[in-house]
């Protein structure tokens, strides 16, 4: 873990609130000058903290507008499984997330897909190449209250 102070974590807010920032503009912002402020965005990057920068799309406007929870059940804990299940999932660009999980289920997806019938499509590819799988649950999401991806710094 990498020790923040108060000035990474102003240039990192205002980077997750948006990484187009110029970098004149992100130094007054954060009361350094532009050389400083360029060695510390540049530390934040080579140490790992900043992953990359990326446009955030609107998935309506993309026509991708619907999301899907899916939670698996497995039998095989394996780490061979699980490193097959991992490259698996990889290839679809559907999934937008995949976590392993403690509890009832074993994995949860998110999903983002056109409609209910793109998502079954997806589902018969994911399930044709996935043995050991025991129980899937789908939940798709009816409206997004709130969607971020800003970590509280």
């Amino acid at each position: 873990m990498v020790s923040l102070d108060t000035k990474d974590k102003k240039i990192l807010s205002y980077l997750q609130a948006d990484a187009t920032i110029s970098l004149s503009v992100l130094a007054e912002r954060v009361n350094l000058s532009t050389t400083p402020c360029w060695k510390r965005v540049k530390r934040l990057e080579d140490e790992g903290v900043i992953v990359k920068r990326v446009a955030l799309l609107n998935p309506e406007q993309v026509s991708l507008p619907t999301s899907i929870f899916m939670t698996l059940s497995i039998v095989n804990h394996s780490a061979k499984w699980m490193n097959e299940f991992n490259s698996v999932v990889e290839k679809f660009d559907e999934v937008m997330e995949v976590y392993r999980m403690t509890g009832e289920f074993d994995y949860m997806l998110r999903v983002q897909v056109k409609d209910i019938h793109s998502f079954d499509r997806f589902y018969k590819r994911l399930m044709e190449q996935l043995d050991g799988v025991t129980k899937v649950t789908s939940s798709f999401a009816m409206e997004t209250i709130k969607y971020t991806t800003a970590l509280p710094l």
